[in-house]
């Protein structure tokens, strides 16, 4: 459980930074879902969540999510709750 918030917290310290360069954490068929923002959906595979991140970036302008908790749900889950925040948004 312990190697799997360790995981998550790695993550997030990237995305904190705006790098989201790396997916070598994620499983290559992995499903991806977005429930609301300007690009809902859900997208599988790598190309896929990075067509979903594009999108959801290409809206907001200077956007940063800041892990706010986490908690592990089970062995193989964790709930990041995270405020999100951008200085201007496009499509409101």
């Amino acid at each position: 459980m312990g190697a799997n918030l360790d995981l998550v917290r790695s993550i997030y310290a990237d995305w904190e930074r705006g790098d989201y360069s790396s997916v070598a954490w994620a499983d290559p068929e992995i499903e991806y879902v977005f429930p609301d923002g300007p690009d809902q959906g859900s997208w599988r595979g790598l190309a896929g969540m990075a067509e979903s991140w594009r999108n959801v970036l290409a809206v907001w302008e200077n956007w940063r999510g800041e892990a706010e908790e986490y908690l592990v749900l089970d062995a193989e889950r964790v709930l990041v709750l995270v405020p999100q925040r951008t200085r201007q948004d496009k499509w409101a």
